[in-house]
């Protein structure tokens, strides 16, 4: 479980589009430093300490796992991203975008590269007034004084204006949704991936417990003989399993995501049994579906059968080294058909064939962005 700490951070901008590029900095701070609880409003102020255009100001709370010297680093790259050129030169600049660290927890920090609380902070205005407007009550550090009295002591006298325009709060998944099922075939990346989100947005996290199941070698065996006593004994499970955990709240876990959905059950019979044996199964699985919650989101993970294969044969489970094609060709049909005709499911289909989402943070961000944008 990742260790998630409280920043505050003041923006400007004095160059360009300057509201544009405060929105811009938002949206890159919340996909690769946190997620952002609070933005003050937008408050112009001549520049400071040099001759030049109004400032843009303004303050967000951010949520972050990064500790002080990573969130400078990541801080730094998204002023780069922006057009900000840093230099060594002590005097000040216009700039497109400045990003800076006001707080970091009720931590004290004297380094080199960073200073905490920000050094300069409490004589100006241009940070106090956005910063008191989204964290009046909350401590300073070093002068155990709430930021509201630090406001009201402040002796800078510069005019500080509050615009009447909006920035956008970028919404986290914890916020959009409640409960998320990743699904698809054999080898897709469903379970890495659920576990990759949940450690990343502090998910409670409902896995398959497919490795459990003790006709699951013996189906690949002799598919014909183990298919039904196999989906009858994934489907209680599967029942079972999702009917206590999607029941039980944590209140320490942002929301959940499960590596699997139990339509998967149908799916599967679908390929694996005979006609007699599917109507029977079809019947105990339709009594069981009314109960089970449904997902906010249901999310198939599209890979392509030779990928599928290449996923197979590296993961090395002796008992599906001999898996077909053809087979995944089937389950994969169980799936198309599925999302086709069940219209209750607000579905995400993501084809993740060129993406290497484990070792490659560009695709993990992708579907990321996939995710929200749905």
């Amino acid at each position: 479980m990742q260790i998630v700490r409280t920043t505050y951070l003041s923006l400007g901008s004095n160059q360009g589009n300057k509201l544009k590029n405060l929105q811009e900095a938002i949206d890159l701070i919340a996909e690769k430093i946190g997620s952002i609880a609070k933005i003050s409003a937008v408050y112009k102020t001549a520049a400071w300490g040099f001759e030049s255009d109004d400032f843009f100001n303004c303050c967000i709370k951010v949520s972050t796992s990064l500790n002080p010297e990573l969130l400078l680093i990541k801080i730094h790259e998204i002023e780069r991203s922006l057009g900000r050129i840093r230099t060594n030169e002590q005097t000040y600049k216009a700039r497109t975008i400045d990003i800076d660290v006001l707080l970091f927890e009720d931590e004290i920090i004297f380094s080199k590269e960073l200073i905490v609380p920000h050094k300069n902070m409490l004589d100006r205005k241009f940070v106090m007034v956005p910063l008191a407007e989204i964290a009046p009550n909350l401590l300073h550090p070093i002068e155990k004084q709430r930021i509201q009295s630090c406001l009201n002591n402040c002796n800078d006298t510069g005019e500080i204006e509050k615009l009447a325009l909006q920035l956008t709060r970028p919404i986290c998944l914890s916020e959009k949704y409640n409960y998320i099922a990743i699904e698809g075939n054999i080898g897709a990346g469903k379970t890495t991936l659920s576990k990759m989100i949940a450690e990343d947005y502090n998910a409670k996290i409902v896995l398959e417990r497919f490795a459990d199941n003790p006709f699951l070698p013996k189906y690949y065996a002799d598919m014909e003989r183990y298919a039904f006593p196999l989906e009858m004994s994934f489907l209680a499970d599967r029942y079972s399993q999702l009917t206590d955990d999607l029941a039980q709240f944590d209140l320490f876990k942002n929301f959940i995501i499960s590596d699997y959905y139990i339509f998967k059950s149908l799916i599967f019979a679908q390929v694996s049994l005979s006609k007699e044996e599917y109507t029977l199964y079809r019947k105990m699985f339709d009594i069981m579906y009314k109960e089970i919650s449904k997902p906010d989101l249901y999310i198939y993970l599209y890979q392509n059968t030779p990928r599928l294969i290449e996923n197979i044969k590296k993961r090395g489970r002796d008992y599906e080294q001999n898996i077909e094609p053809a087979y995944l060709d089937k389950i994969h049909s169980g799936y198309s058909t599925f999302i086709k005709t069940e219209t209750k499911l607000d579905t995400l289909i993501i084809d993740v064939s060129d993406k290497d989402f484990v070792n490659n943070p560009e695709d993990y961000k992708d579907i990321l962005k996939k995710i929200l944008a749905k």
